[in-house]
């Protein structure tokens, strides 16, 4: 029962029109079921591997987001399970999924992944290059891009993370005012379950929660 409580706790007391994406890595199946029965609505998987093994039981009962880094010849599958790519940060992986995308006869809506701590062990695009990659993947027939996404630090005290939320957001609000042709900025996905209240206050309307909802993860 805790799932469900969590999630409607969560949902309670997110602000209206902010979608919850409940970040699923290492969970099982019934776990994951629990939290739609309970109003979850879109699931956030890690690795195509676990999101193949969890849709194959849950199927279309929720939205399918991707949240971890995609690699590039994963793209045929993660096409048939994703409903949301929010990490693509490379022209590489724009062109490998709009390729699978075309083959599949549908169109992927993706969220840019910004490397807004200019990390780089971290995943994501450089700040500086997010509107000329916008631009680029903006051409790609089966790819619609509606925002960008970022992590923001793991750990540690929340408020270590609201520069990056703000640096993320700025570039939100430049994108949008360039009014691209066929880029739709409406999602802005930062915060997890540590970070998530700073992330809304700097704008977010995507919050990506996994332990709050799930609790601790146990790694086998």
């Amino acid at each position: 029962m805790e799932i469900k409580e969590n999630i409607r706790k969560i949902l309670s007391e997110l602000p209206e029109g902010v979608k919850l994406v409940g970040a699923a890595k290492t969970r099982t199946p019934e776990e994951i079921l629990e939290a739609i029965e309970a109003g979850l609505e879109i699931v956030g998987e890690n690795y195509v591997q676990e999101a193949e093994r969890a849709y194959q039981v849950i199927g279309n009962r929720a939205k399918w987001h991707m949240i971890g880094h995609l690699q590039s010849n994963k793209a045929k599958k993660a096409v048939k399970i994703f409903d949301m790519v929010e990490t693509v940060d490379s022209m590489k992986l724009a062109r490998a999924l709009d390729k699978a995308c075309a083959k599949e006869g549908r169109m992927m809506e993706i969220l840019i992944e910004v490397n807004s701590g200019e990390e780089p062990q971290k995943a994501g695009v450089m700040p500086g290059e997010v509107i000329s990659l916008v631009k680029d993947i903006s051409g790609l027939e089966h790819l619609k891009i509606m925002g960008l996404m970022t992590m923001g630090p793991f750990t540690g005290d929340p408020e270590d993370a609201r520069p990056y939320f703000q640096k993320t957001r700025k570039i939100f609000e430049e994108i949008k005012e360039l009014d691209i042709p066929g880029v739709e900025m409406r999602y802005l996905s930062m915060g997890m379950s540590n970070s998530y209240k700073v992330a809304l206050e700097e704008g977010a309307n995507m919050v990506r929660i996994g332990t709050k909802i799930f609790g601790e993860r146990f790694y086998a």
